[in-house]
């Protein structure tokens, strides 16, 4: 009886081994334990599955409150993304977040005389690089400077040899000069662009290092370039940097030295050096009676990666009424477009005539 059994035991256990140790039963066991559990047993799994399924529903809503946000023209803030600056005035307004970077590097000036009209009114924007001090400088510095030699140069300009043009170059030198100076002196390796636009009555006068830009709408809605980046990669660029033994690489974009994506600015004291970048800026004036223009606008480089010159010159021409003449609208639009910078703008609107802008 004893040996029945034994043998008995013995084939069972031989058909245990022959069926459920193969790989494709062992899978199939697997699988239909894992069902089971998910069906009848495991409602944590369920749990998870709901909850991801409200955290999809739950982002959506919130990119729709997001749109609604920028729809209605609440503040940027409301939505929980960003600090904002703003600035409003009859003929001029800027908007400016921090969007996706960790610090607000970008910079704006307005600089006006409401007693003396006749004195061109400043305008600029400086988008730092490598740390704030830089572009917080220039904006300091920068408009103030000129604001003292465009007055004497207006009480002397019959016998002076100077213009709008030569004064602005050489101001924007000198300043880069003195930061240099005080920056190297304490290790900083700051540095920015720096956009600038004298008006006057007649005359527009734009300085630009780097690549911040400013673009015309004429009476016709044509977009007029008022400045052209300084990227590493134009010709002209490429040759200064490789005469005076520097290269570029491409390191997400093409850089001086593989750190800079401009090639021109000011600050930056170590390339500076190496005179790999120049502080040199390009200076242009316009016939405002030949123009007529409607707006002009400046703005750092955020708003350039998310829109072409005739793009934001279109979309500031349909929300010239807003309050801050479209300038708002457009910095949220590049944001939800996904640039990744500060994003600063700023427009100025002309008066009807097209000889100066509107009353500041």
């Amino acid at each position: 009886m004893i040996g029945d059994t034994m043998t008995l035991l013995s084939l069972l256990g031989r058909i245990m081994r022959y069926f459920l140790l193969r790989p494709e039963t062992l899978f199939l066991l697997c699988l239909s334990l894992a069902l089971w559990s998910y069906f009848f047993h495991t409602d944590e799994v369920k749990t998870i599955v709901k909850s991801s399924r409200d955290a999809v529903k739950m982002v959506k809503g919130k990119v729709a409150e997001i749109m609604q946000h920028d729809r209605f023209g609440l503040d940027l803030s409301e939505a929980e993304f960003s600090k904002s600056w703003e600035l409003k005035s009859p003929g001029a307004a800027v908007y400016a977040i921090q969007g996706r970077r960790d610090h607000m590097e970008d910079r704006f000036s307005v600089l006006t005389d409401p007693v003396n009209r006749s004195h061109p009114s400043i305008f600029g924007i400086f988008d730092g690089h490598g740390g704030e001090a830089a572009a917080e400088y220039v904006k300091t510095r920068l408009p103030e400077v000129l604001k003292q030699h465009l007055q004497n140069y207006e009480r002397e300009k019959e016998n002076s040899l100077l213009s709008y043009q030569s004064i602005l170059e050489q101001q924007i030198l000198n300043v880069d000069k003195e930061m240099l100076e005080k920056l190297s002196a304490t290790y900083d390796e700051a540095g920015t662009t720096c956009l600038v636009a004298m008006l006057s009555d007649k005359e527009l006068t734009i300085g630009n290092v780097g690549d911040s830009r400013g673009v015309l709408c004429d009476k016709d809605g044509n977009a007029i370039p008022l400045s052209y980046d300084h990227k590493p990669y134009q010709l002209k660029e490429r040759k200064r940097i490789k005469k005076a033994g520097g290269f570029i690489s491409f390191n997400g974009s093409w850089r001086v030295q593989g750190i800079l994506a401009m090639s021109r600015s000011l600050g930056d004291y170590p390339l500076k050096k190496l005179n790999v970048v120049i502080p040199e800026p390009d200076v242009v004036t316009f016939d405002l009676d030949k123009l007529q223009p409607e707006f002009m606008i400046l703005a750092s480089d955020g708003l350039w990666d998310a829109f072409s010159n005739e793009e934001a010159v279109r979309f500031i021409r349909e929300r010239l009424d807003e309050p801050h003449f479209g300038a708002k609208s457009i910095v949220l639009q590049a944001f939800y477009r996904g640039c990744p910078d500060n994003i600063t703008v700023m427009v100025v609107k002309f008066k009807k005539s097209g000889s100066k802008a509107a009353e500041q």
